[in-house]
């Protein structure tokens, strides 16, 4: 055993993302909200860390308040929330690998860049009592690459960060981020599957496929 905890990021590496489902969320809260698609679209995503740092409800009331939006805050979130629960399908080789993990002995955690919906669903999902530790940004006040982020899971799983190997797709810097905090950094490069900027540019280790960390943990 190379490492006494492996730990995953979720969104594009435990999870695909569902690009298209997601604009059509998006097309379902600016109807409902009676909003302009371009200055929603604008606010929402410069104000992206405030709500992976914080609760959703008054982060939406903000954003309702700044467009001059009178529609209902509760439907929006519950659009939301019900999107999240729907799209957290784990890849067909996720939750076999992290069990597989888990039976040799590894502790493992989970660390995702998120809002608060992620966690609203996470009992209801497939992952549920999968992870020694669920790090989930918005709960914690940190997020990605923050080096606290990664002591905060190091600590939780009770480990030491240079015994920790870090899986994901590289998005956030956090692939950086997990080596400059101690940790071995693997990125995950699924054939076929869009990589933001920051995943583009990892020059480090990769794999294909999620059980493939299985051979170098």
């Amino acid at each position: 055993m190379r490492y006494r905890a492996v730990i995953f990021d979720l969104w594009q590496t435990l999870v695909p993302f569902p690009v298209e489902s997601a604009r059509e969320m998006y097309g379902r809260v600016v109807q409902t909200w009676g909003a302009d698609p371009a200055a929603f679209e604008d606010l929402w995503n410069g104000r992206r860390r405030e709500r992976e740092t914080g609760p959703m409800e008054p982060h939406l009331r903000s954003i309702a308040e700044e467009l001059g939006l009178a529609g209902d805050v509760e439907a929006v979130a519950t659009i939301r929330r019900d999107w999240t629960f729907e799209a957290l399908v784990p890849r067909p080789d996720a939750v076999p690998t992290v069990e597989e993990l888990r039976r040799r002995g590894h502790k493992l955690g989970m660390i995702s860049a998120c809002s608060q919906d992620v966690p609203d669903v996470w009992e209801r999902t497939p992952f549920a009592g999968l992870f020694d530790s669920t790090v989930f940004s918005c709960s914690v006040g940190v997020s990605k690459p923050d080096r606290e982020i990664y002591e905060l899971t190091a600590r939780e799983l009770e480990v030491e960060l240079r015994e920790c190997l870090f899986v994901g797709d590289g998005a956030n810097d956090e692939l950086p981020g997990a080596e400059q905090a101690g940790m071995t950094a693997l990125q995950l490069r699924a054939p076929g599957e869009a990589l933001t900027p920051e995943g583009e540019g990892w020059a480090g280790d990769y794999v294909e496929r999620l059980s493939d960390v299985l051979d170098l943990a």
